[in-house]
């Protein structure tokens, strides 16, 4: 009996765990298309990026690891092909391996601008846009997302002059809504950046980025951060449910039952919230594996952790807790110092506290996981106090 892993990133080396530490002690074999151990990405534009950690750092085990815990390591080697009849995939090497049980952990691609850029995705982009850094005077950076703006805060401290190039009125738009993108705007323009907002590139290239306005950014290298896409390509071959991702229901498991996904390219059925979401965020990666791995072992299990991600930029940390429906931010509650950068805000749906962020702020997170899940309406009152415990803000 063997379960395959297709994907080589920190779901796939989760999973690998989760199902030696479950009690899975068959043939487990993890096929990823990167010719370095499985690692994880939050480093990439954050602390490696800026050269504040080391390399060894970021690989979720040693090569060590995957011996003593008989995991054979497919390095470089991708799963191109599903045979969900024979029960077998196809490796890049030409081989046929069948599967009991196979989750699909191929996480997500760079979308891709007209003309040559730089992208931050893997180890080595990111090693390559800290090595660019290094030596640039100028740069243009362009998506004003948050691997946008932490590229352009690890410009900045780099010593760059940093033109940052967005689509929306503020930065992180869909994300925060507009009074929050503004104090993101706020936080980069006093760090220096020149912030254009509401432009639309027409082409990349010859020493810069030319707007559709016509107007010209010079820049001695651009680096691209305008999102990524779900790596589906397995998933739509082989016949499975695709909708933004690969459609999953609460235990991680697809339209065949043999046949799972987690990470960045599942869209999963999040009971909690009542609707399929697909999160591009560190958390779902290191989490869901886990409930995948007893999904695949018979278990009867469900993923209903809230959704969480976390940035730092600058001398602002910031952790974000829930979900918000695309369209629904107007409705912001905030505690605290906004323009001093310490504070929280509150999401609010129907009165109900739907997702919250912490700037500067620490150790509230389970307070707030905790009002999200009351599903309950809050005080708004109370909630802008700081003086009121967040646990006594529930009207």
């Amino acid at each position: 009996m063997t379960y395959v892993i297709a994907g080589g990133g920190l779901a796939a080396a989760k999973a690998a765990t989760a199902l030696r530490e479950q009690g899975y002690d068959g043939r487990l074999v993890v096929a990823g298309a990167e010719p370095h151990l499985p690692y994880e990405r939050p480093p990439l534009s954050k602390s490696y990026l800026q050269g504040r950690s080391e390399r060894d750092k970021i690989f979720v085990h040693d090569a060590d690891w995957y011996d003593q815990h008989d995991v054979d390591l497919r390095l470089g080697v991708e799963v191109t092909e599903i045979d969900r009849a024979a029960h077998e995939v196809v490796l890049s090497t030409g081989e046929r391996l069948g599967y009991a049980k196979l989750l699909l952990a191929t996480g997500a691609t760079p979308r891709r601008l007209p003309g040559d850029a730089l992208y931050l995705r893997s180890v080595d982009d990111s090693e390559r846009i800290r090595d660019v850094l290094a030596g640039a005077s100028r740069v243009a950076i362009v998506g004003a997302g948050w691997i946008g703006l932490e590229v352009a805060a690890a410009a900045r401290l780099a010593g760059a002059e940093v033109t940052l190039l967005g689509a929306g009125d503020q930065p992180l738009l869909r994300v925060l809504g507009p009074r929050l993108g503004a104090a993101f705007a706020d936080l980069h323009r006093a760090h220096g950046v020149d912030l254009r907002l509401g432009v639309e590139i027409q082409e990349v290239g010859g020493g810069g980025v030319l707007l559709a306005d016509g107007t010209r950014v010079e820049a001695d290298a651009v680096i691209a951060g305008i999102g990524v896409e779900p790596d589906t390509r397995l998933a739509e071959a082989a016949g499975l449910k695709v909708d933004d991702g690969v459609v999953v229901d609460a235990s991680l498991r697809t339209s065949d039952p043999d046949i799972f996904a987690a990470g960045d390219v599942a869209r999963a059925y999040h009971p909690l919230l009542g609707a399929h979401i697909r999160v591009e965020h560190w958390a779902n990666a290191l989490n869901q594996p886990a409930v995948a791995a007893g999904a695949m072992l018979g278990r009867k299990v469900s993923y209903d952790r809230l959704p969480y991600f976390y940035t730092d930029q600058y001398d602002l940390g910031m952790e974000y807790t829930g979900w918000v429906r695309p369209g629904d931010t107007g409705d912001v509650v905030i505690r605290g110092d906004l323009a001093g950068r310490e504070y929280l805000a509150f999401w609010l749906s129907e009165g109900k506290v739907v997702a919250g962020m912490n700037v500067n702020i620490w150790d509230v997170t389970d307070d707030i996981k905790a009002l999200i899940r009351a599903a309950a309406p809050a005080d708004r009152s109370k909630l802008a106090d700081p003086s009121v415990p967040l646990s006594e803000t529930l009207a």
